[in-house]
This record gives C-alpha cells, sequence and structure tokens, in this order.
C-alpha cells in the first residue's frame, strides 16, 4: 500500500470512528441499551449507504476481535462449571430452531417475495454468510439479494435485541464490562495466553477463532476461580464502538436501491424468522432455569461474535449463548452442503 493509499485510508477510518463515536454517545446519552455497539452501528451504517467513505481495516479488525473477546471472558464466573449441566438439553433444541428460521425465512423470500428458490434459500440461512456466499456462487444465486438480506438480518438484530432482552430481564446497565480490573501483571500475564489461543483457534479454522479463541481463554482463566483477567473499561468502550462501526461498514457493499429493493423482502423473513427463534426461547427457558433473553441471544438467527458481545454487554451469560452460537455454526458449515443438495438437487452443469 503506498502512502497516498495509507493516507487516505486513514482519514477514511478517523471519519469513520468520529461517527461511530457519535452515534454511541447520542445512544448512550438517551439511555438506550447496549448503547455504544448499537449507537455506532446505526450512524455508520447510515452514513455508508449515504455515500461517506467509511472503512474498517481488516488489521484493526482482527485486534479488535481479539480484545473484545478477552474482555467477554471477564463474564463468566467460577459457577460455569455448574451450568453447563444445563446446555444438553437447550443444545438438542437449538438444532430444531435453526430448522425452523430457516424454514420461515425461505417460505417468505421464495413465496411471499417471490426469490428464485436458490435465492430464497440461501437468503434464509442464519448466518456464515461467507461460506453461504461460496455455496451460492456455484447455483447461480442472486448473490447481491443474499448478501444484502444477510447484512440487514444482522443489522436488525443487533438494533432490536437489547429492546427485547431488557423488555424481558428488566433494567441492565446495558455496557457490560463494569467488573473490577485486574491488576496489570494478571493483565500482562493473561493478555499473551489469549492472543495465543486465539491464533491457534484461528489457524485451526474454528468459527470466529480471532474471538472465540481468546474468549474461551479468558473464560476459563476466570471461571477456574485461579486467575482474574478483566481489563479496564476505558480499553472495553471503544471496542464496543469499533465493533458497532465494523458492523455498519457492511454496508459499503451494497447500493441504497439494492438497500431499498430488498428491504422489505429482508424485514419480512427476519420477522417470520425471529418468531422461531422467540418461541425456541421461550420453550427453552420454561423447561430448564435459564434466562428468557439469553436464550433468546443464543437461538438468534446469526452473528457468533455479536450475539456473544451482547450477552456480555447486557449482563448474561456470555459462555452459554457463545457455546450455542458456535455450535450452530459449526452445524451449518458441516451440513450445509448435504442439505443444499437435498433441498436443491444437484447444480446445474
Amino acid at each position: 500500500m503506498t502512502s497516498d493509499q495509507l493516507t487516505k485510508t486513514a482519514a477514511h477510518l478517523s471519519l469513520t470512528i468520529l461517527i461511530a463515536a457519535f452515534g454511541g454517545s447520542l445512544f448512550y446519552f438517551a439511555g438506550l441499551p447496549a448503547a455504544w455497539l448499537s449507537g455506532a452501528m446505526v450512524f455508520v451504517a447510515a452514513a455508508t449507504l449515504a455515500g461517506v467513505p467509511t472503512v474498517m481495516p481488516d488489521p484493526l479488525r482482527d485486534a479488535l476481535f481479539v480484545v473484545i473477546g478477552v474482555s467477554m471472558g471477564a463474564g463468566v464466573s467460577p459457577d460455569v462449571v455448574e451450568r453447563i449441566a444445563e446446555w444438553p438439553v437447550s443444545m438438542a433444541l437449538l438444532l430444531v430452531v435453526v430448522v425452523c428460521v430457516t424454514l420461515a425465512g425461505y417460505l417468505v423470500l421464495h413465496f411471499g417475495a417471490k426469490w428464485s428458490r436458490e435465492t430464497a434459500f440461501f437468503g434464509a440461512i442464519p448466518g456464515a454468510l461467507s461460506y453461504v456466499i461460496a455455496l451460492a456462487t456455484d447455483r447461480g444465486a442472486d448473490l447481491p439479494r443474499i448478501a444484502s438480506s444477510q447484512s440487514l438480518r444482522l443489522f436488525v438484530l443487533v438494533a432490536i435485541l437489547p429492546f427485547a432482552v431488557v423488555s424481558t430481564s428488566g433494567t441492565v446497565d446495558g455496557e457490560g464490562g463494569v467488573i473490577e480490573a485486574s491488576s496489570w501483571f494478571e493483565i500482562i500475564i493473561g493478555l499473551p495466553l489469549c492472543l495465543l489461543a486465539s491464533l491457534v483457534a484461528h489457524k485451526l479454522n474454528v468459527p470466529g477463532g480471532l474471538m472465540t479463541g481468546a474468549f474461551f481463554m479468558s473464560a476459563g482463566l476466570n471461571a477456574s476461580g485461579a486467575w482474574t483477567l478483566v481489563l479496564p473499561f476505558y480499553l472495553v468502550l471503544p471496542c464496543f464502538v469499533l465493533m458497532g462501526a465494523m458492523i455498519g461498514c457492511r454496508f459499503g457493499a451494497m447500493t441504497f436501491r439494492q438497500f431499498v429493493s430488498v428491504l422489505g423482502a429482508s424485514i419480512a423473513a427476519f420477522s417470520a424468522a425471529f418468531m422461531m427463534s422467540i418461541l425456541g426461547a421461550l420453550l427453552i427457558s420454561s423447561l430448564v432455569d435459564i434466562p428468557f433473553g439469553q436464550a433468546l441471544l443464543a437461538y438468534a438467527p446469526g452473528g457468533l461474535e455479536v450475539m456473544t458481545l451482547l450477552a456480555f454487554i447486557l449482563d448474561l451469560d456470555p459462555a452459554f449463548v457463545a457455546a450455542h452460537q458456535i455450535a450452530r455454526f459449526t452445524g451449518m458449515i458441516l451440513l450445509l452442503p448435504l442439505i443444499t443438495g437435498l433441498v436443491l438437487g444437484r447444480p446445474k452443469s
């Protein structure tokens, strides 16, 4: 990258961060839940669609994932081992929820919006966008529609889930990271371990490896009770803002016309799919002693890293949410080729 390109990227990044910080601040002072994350996302997305040159460089994004993973591990307490016994029932129901979510979205997009079978199928799959696009390419599906639908789904999830969780769980502080920070000695020892876990997980192609590797190492340290790894809030809060900006930047891949053209169908499909997640969360929260908001984040259709982060921000169980989102993501990766063949048949030659 030339010096001119670096200067241009730095200018665009500075503008993106400024917009994100303004949006997060506005949401925070308005008293909205998950304010720094959702406010940054909404304002950066709006600016991106309006033609403002927003950007989130890959190296910064990767570093962001690692730091957020470390910070989320602080939300895992030593009693997490006892709660693992609750997971098998909810994991079993997760399979049913994923099938219902995909089917609901497909029916709306294919029969309601009149999308082709291939485009509706891949547009309804909850998450794993890069993998879905790769499979859809071989099927001649409408890739811009699929990408737009998936981006809108994540946007709406982050925009409404904090309100849904707060309305059913009562008031939360909405900021996370309020636990007393570790000493610098604990941080200096713990951070390299989390970074190593991130690199290993990424190398092994673990879903969301850079974040989940750091998260589970940090969670393990905190859950053990032998070591406390809690980052100071002045380091964590900017990460919330940058994560929101990163989501907002995803809209740079579509034009405003594309956004408008898929808006109605995507929201309708999301609503149908989200209703399936709500029903699943209601069922599991009644069967097992799990808060409804926590179950809803675990069953939400997509966004492994973001759903786990929301669990941390909203003072729920990030380990529970991360485990279920990883299981969903991994299952989709392993089974999608087979399911695609069963649903759509062999690719056209």
